[in-house]
């Protein structure tokens, strides 16, 4: 069974290890310190989104954390509304290929309904095919734009 609880104060520790791992993968750079500074931050505004630990367990165990996934909002003119960023899923790798990340999904959809947004955007890897069929499969389709980005 997995579950889902919004990420509090206490679980801040617990996220941003596993964060540590999620951008390993990639060789993402990561200031500890700041992503928990930042997380403070996130989880007291209610209005910059949602972020939430992943729990599973089987008829044999007790429920253990698997992951995460955070979702922010964004306003957009052109989708007349609020639109959500899917920044982060991630799922431990002795847990994938179990269903959780359709679970984590069909979960944020459900969410993102509930909080009217109009559309949900991600950008994953071009590397990570196992993450795109996952996407691909639950409805989330090619963006034909181009994502840029200015650092500041």
């Amino acid at each position: 069974m997995t579950t889902f609880q919004p990420l509090t104060s206490p679980n801040i520790e617990a996220i941003t290890s596993m964060m540590q791992d999620f951008y390993a993968i990639d060789n993402y750079p990561i200031d500890v310190a700041i992503s928990k500074k930042l997380f403070q931050e996130f989880i007291s505004d209610k209005k910059l989104g949602q972020a939430y630990l992943i729990y599973h367990s089987n008829e044999k165990s007790t429920a253990e954390v698997v992951g995460y996934v955070i979702l922010t909002y964004v306003f957009s003119f052109e989708y007349q509304g609020r639109i959500a960023f899917l920044d982060e899923l991630y799922i431990k790798g002795s847990s994938r290929g179990k269903g959780i990340g359709k679970q984590a999904l069909d979960f944020i959809k459900e969410q993102a309904l509930l909080f009217n947004v109009k559309l949900i955007y991600l950008e994953l890897e071009n590397h990570n095919k196992n993450a795109q069929k996952l996407y691909l499969a639950n409805d989330f389709e090619v963006h034909n734009r181009k994502l840029l980005k200015l650092k500041l």
